[in-house]
């Protein structure tokens, strides 16, 4: 066994699964989500040094609560985008017997957790914001189809957006129980 026919851990699972897979919709997958995982935990990291930068000085309690919140919240948006690359670097690893159609459909089930975050991130746009010190209000929606989704996710009360990543994570973890032996 070669220093590279293995990993080591969550940096190396991605080449492995790469390399390992058959598939070309899973390959892409394992680029797209180690794109998206870096620039996530780039900007989880930046918005944690921002938050404390900006409560030096005051006392603990919730403060300190926010900070763990980001932490936590960053965990269940990163750990789902990343899981697929690590099923399968796992299964490959152990020679586990799957259906074969189990890499594209953790691949297609990768790419639906990704948009739905995108989808939660919609729904929790405030109705109006400031910006710059500036009141701005969210765009309309526009464009046959994807108006009606928009809305949809506008009328959506903010409190319910995390439901949207919710389901997509449920749904990577639907077809790793459904696909596996």
């Amino acid at each position: 066994m070669g220093r590279f026919d293995s990993y080591s851990g969550l940096l190396t699972a991605f080449p492995y699964a790469f390399r390992a897979s058959d598939s070309r919709l899973f390959r892409s997958y394992a680029v797209v989500s180690a794109v998206l995982g870096g620039l996530f935990a780039f900007l989880m990291a930046g918005a944690l040094v921002v938050l404390v930068a900006n409560t030096t000085g005051a006392t603990g309690g919730s403060l300190t609560l926010s900070r763990t919140f980001y932490v936590v919240i960053g965990l269940f948006v990163f750990f789902p985008l990343v899981a697929p690359v690590l099923l399968v670097a796992r299964r490959h690893r152990r020679e586990l017997p799957v259906s074969e159609r189990y890499d594209p459909a953790l691949a297609v089930a990768g790419y639906l957790f990704a948009f739905s975050v995108y989808l939660g991130v919609v729904a929790s746009m405030p109705a109006e914001y400031e910006v710059g010190g500036e009141l701005t209000t969210r765009p309309e929606p526009s464009g046959a189809l994807v108006a009606p989704v928009v809305e949809a996710l506008y009328a959506l009360p903010s409190v319910f957006s995390p439901v949207v990543p919710l389901a997509g994570a449920l749904v990577v973890y639907a077809v790793h129980r459904r696909l596996r032996a």
